[in-house]
């Protein structure tokens, strides 16, 4: 599990294909600093094992699936990406409750820049519209944050200097492509209420 609080801004050093699968090799001196062989990652937003540490830089294998259905595939070398490390049990939750199970991606639509602050509109995939609610939690590649206005096929989220400075949303042009994962509970209460 994650907070969707991103603890550093990592690069990616390679993405090399294997057939339906991949190996990522990435630099993170903070994620990097106590990682051990099993432990779980998020980039931006993709929960990953980390299968080898050397140094700063760490592996993990990316199955087909998620190459399909994240934006981890049009990763290249020298690319920024959101690192966090699994949230520990002592930990405080500074964000929301976040898995690190991608439900799909999305197109940043338009950037409108304020004072000191910025608000980002991105595309909303039909399947996830109905997880996604004005004040309501959700995750943009491993970032948690809240919703400041939904219309029929879209969102926007309102990034303070912080987040801006300190993720890869502050960077995103129009047109990128951004990894979302709607908030769990939404998807629970679903089921519950769909089964009883």
């Amino acid at each position: 599990m994650f907070t969707g609080i991103v603890e550093e801004l990592g690069e990616v050093v390679a993405l090399r294909a294997h057939g339906d699968s991949a190996v990522l090799t990435l630099r993170g001196k903070v994620v990097t600093g106590d990682a051990r062989h099993g432990d779980s990652i998020a980039v931006n937003g993709v929960c990953l094992t980390v299968v080898g540490v050397d140094g700063e830089t760490f592996t993990a294998d990316v199955m087909r699936e998620t190459l399909e259905h994240s934006s981890l595939g049009g990763l290249t070398a020298g690319a920024r990406v959101n690192l966090e490390r699994a949230v520990r049990a002592d930990q405080r939750l500074g964000g929301h409750i976040v898995q690190g199970h991608v439900d799909g991606t999305a197109t940043v639509l338009a950037r409108t820049p304020g004072e000191r602050w910025e608000e980002v509109r991105f595309s909303l995939p039909a399947a996830l519209s109905r997880y996604v609610a004005y004040k309501g939690s959700i995750a943009i590649d491993g970032v948690s944050l809240t919703v400041s206005a939904v219309e029929a096929e879209s969102f926007a989220v309102s990034l303070i200097p912080t987040t801006l400075e300190l993720t890869t949303l502050g960077h995103r042009a129009v047109g990128d492509l951004v990894n979302l994962e709607a908030d769990v509970i939404a998807k629970y209460v679903e089921k519950l209420v769909a089964t009883s």
